[in-house]
């Protein structure tokens, strides 16, 4: 698997940021001037935030990532790994790994707005499904419909961008609580949050993380940080 090093990294930020602030600036849609203002907000604010570019000195990795999707260690005998991480303001779409495979690569500018959503067979750990949901202005009906069509014995995985919550309702929050989470019906408007859960699984592993959207402490002024955690899931035969 290709692993960026800081350089790599550093370099890339500073290039996307510079091409989409342009793209913003020149591109035409149908998007209102209000909203025009608010991605060139978002893409200066990410801006400032990435600072300077630095050119670290070349440095042997002391902690070498060898398992699976990153994964510092790896997961012991046949368990299923996965990393997974929100979105980042409404610039930088979610990541979802699993079992090495990326089935949700970040992407730059808006195409996996709300909520993102991945499916696996708990016992062969397939990968059956993917969809994204448009929670600021899309129909709740399709997510509604689409979690009720996994399949008892599935790993779920889900992570936000931009915003997860304006069209949630109370029946699309049960049946997210219903996979196993704690905080789906806490998660408010652009807050940003991960879980792992499954459908009538076997090994019942939840994971979950939720940071709220709080201007006072938010680190992107109208977003929160990305959060990000990475895992086992047990595998039983």
């Amino acid at each position: 698997m290709f692993h960026w090093s800081s350089l790599q990294y550093n370099l890339f930020l500073h290039t996307f940021t510079q091409c989409i602030f342009v793209w913003i600036l020149v591109s035409e849609g149908s998007c209102s001037s209000a909203r025009r203002a608010e991605q060139i907000n978002s893409v200066m604010i990410y801006i400032r935030r990435v600072g300077p570019l630095v050119l670290p000195k070349r440095q042997r990795d002391k902690s070498p990532r060898d398992g699976k999707c990153g994964l510092s260690v790896p997961c012991p005998g046949k368990d299923f790994a996965f990393k997974i991480s929100s979105g980042v303001t409404s610039i930088i779409g979610p990541q979802i790994c699993f079992e090495g495979k990326m089935i949700i690569k970040k992407e730059i500018r808006g195409n996996r707005q709300g909520i993102s959503i991945v499916v696996i067979n708990e016992k062969t750990g397939e990968h059956s499904k993917t969809a994204s949901f448009n929670m600021w202005n899309g129909d709740v009906r399709d997510l509604i419909a689409f979690l009720k069509s996994i399949e008892d014995g599935s790993v779920v995985l889900m992570a936000s961008f931009d915003d997860p919550a304006t069209k949630l309702n109370e029946e699309a929050r049960t049946l997210i609580t219903e996979l196993g989470s704690s905080y789906i019906s806490k998660v408010k408007f652009r807050d940003n949050w991960i879980f792992v859960g499954g459908k009538k699984t076997m090994t019942q592993a939840f994971f979950e993380q939720h940071m709220k959207n709080d201007r006072k402490t938010n680190k992107y002024e109208s977003w929160p940080e990305m959060i990000e955690m990475e895992g086992c899931i047990p595998r039983l035969e």
